[in-house]
């Protein structure tokens, strides 16, 4: 069930006064049934990997709270993320690894006789993944107490507004809020459907709008101009965020409406002034996830860690093995070198060169969290590397800004259209179906000649898309001004004024055909 079409509208309608007529257990009882129901409206057999995960990582919690020796502390967390990580493995990466091995073993002379398996992907199992071992992981460090309410820990890992797309909602933040009813509040209701249709305008006005434009120029670059597959870029930039970030504004706004709180997951990400910051304001909840569960644990900005080694070397060597790019060989070779080199000037050399493979190895990993694909894995190389390029170079690039004496504004502005233009780049190889697509969409806007306005196949759709994007980002730029929610809760006449244009930006631009939100996939 997705958030934009009639079943789910039909759905809440009915839970809602439900859920406010109801108290205690009865209450958690309905939460609980109508997130299974919400999940197995696409596939109702993928409902057991998350009761088995369920399941699992409460019986694993309980054990923790019991046990005192560390050994068998350690155990029981390896347990715990052996199956869920195993199951994320299987669905998710099997078909991807088999098709490497017998591209690999093709290419040398091997004809293996290899049936790959048509394994589905369950929608959403790397969210509810991460937000089940997060809490294993936290027991485990003694972070926070183990929950032995089986009705409430299963309520928090399946409550249905984030459950396929998040936000990736931790423990510690969520499970108290269980501990009892929430009231029914009118300001919350209105507030909360507010995000909402906040929500439902970045997704159906923008996302779904510039949806066809973007397909069919990373479907055939070579049928378009230069100018076409530049606008196409750009608008992949929108798609992608008003596609999720709506999904989260959606989710918030409607666990507001119950009496919940949600981290806030995006914060205006393109107007970030380097790639530190745009990683702090996109998908917050994943990077912090991927900050506190794994670059910390490598060393983060520590120097000595055997696990950033580890997992570089690992990774260079399974590239390598899988993919037969023998390219990768020389390329890793200078990256060795170049980190040794670094390795001998120091103390404080050591930790800038631990901190930057800490990095590229976060990155990398959370390009394969999003997908099977060594597209997305490049897309993780390349911010790994613009993390990096960052530290080396932003100190002798800001000397330059102010030796020439650039005023403030135009400060930001260049360092917004850089980390804006860098990061549409990689977004090339995130939206692509295989690298060959993403080279001919890049070689096709390198042409400049055909870089005319002219040339532009459906400009009606170019200027909605337009239109749509520029009221986006005159909101969000206003926003950081005026705080439109705080506004909105001291004068309700603006409220009213605001909820009922969104409605008819809604309705005018919106584009209603119940497409699945982009993140659904991952």
């Amino acid at each position: 069930m997705i958030f934009n079409s009639i079943p789910f509208f039909v759905f809440i309608g009915l839970f809602l006064p439900l859920y406010f007529a109801l108290r205690g257990k009865a209450r958690l009882w309905l939460c609980l049934a109508a997130s299974y129901f919400f999940y197995g409206w696409w596939d109702y057999r993928f409902l057991s990997l998350i009761v088995i995960s369920t399941a699992l990582d409460y019986l694993v919690g309980l054990q923790l709270d019991k046990t005192e020796d560390e050994s068998a502390r350690k155990k029981l967390l390896l347990v715990s993320m052996f199956v869920n990580l195993g199951f994320l493995a299987f669905f998710k990466y099997f078909n991807f690894f088999a098709d490497s091995f017998v591209g690999v073993a093709e290419s040398i002379g091997f004809t293996p006789d290899w049936t790959t398996l048509n394994i589905i992907l369950p929608v959403g199992i790397s969210f509810y993944t991460f937000q089940s071992m997060s809490y294993t992981i936290d027991v485990w460090k003694r972070e926070i107490p183990v929950e032995k309410n089986f009705l409430r820990f299963a309520t928090f890992i399946s409550f249905f507004p984030q459950l396929v797309a998040g936000p990736i909602v931790r423990a510690s933040e969520f499970l108290p809020q269980f501990q009892k009813d929430r009231d029914f509040e009118w300001n919350r209701i209105i507030s909360g459907s507010g995000q909402m249709l906040w929500g439902f305008f970045k997704k159906v006005a923008v996302a779904d709008s510039l949806a066809p434009f973007v397909d069919q120029c990373f479907a055939a670059p070579e049928a378009f101009s230069s100018m076409h597959l530049f606008i196409g870029v750009v608008f992949y930039s929108f798609q992608i965020y008003c596609d999720f970030s709506g999904y989260s504004d959606i989710a918030i706004g409607l666990a507001r409406m119950m009496g919940f709180d949600f981290p806030e997951n995006f914060r205006t990400p393109y107007f970030s002034q380097n790639f530190s910051e745009f990683w702090t304001r996109w998908h917050i909840t994943l990077s912090s996830w991927l900050r506190d569960y794994l670059y910390i644990p490598l060393g983060g900005n520590r120097s000595g860690s055997f696990g950033s080694w580890f997992f570089i070397g690992v990774f260079m060597l399974f590239s390598v093995a899988v993919t037969a790019w023998l390219w990768l060989i020389p390329a890793y070779a200078l990256i060795i070198a170049g980190a040794l080199y670094y390795l001998r000037r120091g103390k404080r050399e050591r930790a800038k060169t631990f901190t930057m493979m800490n990095l590229m190895v976060t990155m990398l990993l959370g390009g394969l969290w999003h997908g099977s694909s060594y597209a997305f894995i490049f897309w993780g190389f390349l911010h790994g590397a613009y993390l990096i390029f960052q530290r080396l170079l932003s100190p002798g690039f800001t000397k330059i800004l102010n030796a020439l004496r650039t005023p403030a504004w135009l400060k930001v502005g260049i360092n917004v259209a850089i980390v804006f233009s860098l990061t549409g780049f990689a977004w090339v190889f995130f939206r692509s179906p295989d690298f060959e697509t993403a080279v001919s969409v890049i070689a096709g806007i390198a042409n400049l000649e055909t870089f005319t306005f002219g040339s532009v196949i459906g400009k009606f759709t170019v200027l909605k898309g337009a239109f749509v994007v520029g009221i986006l980002l005159s909101v969000e730029m206003s926003d950081l001004k005026f705080n439109y929610q705080e506004i909105s809760r001291r004068k309700p006449v603006f409220r009213v004024v605001t909820y009922s244009l969104l409605l008819w930006l809604i309705a005018f631009a919106g584009t209603f055909d119940s497409d699945a939100f982009i993140y659904f996939q991952f």
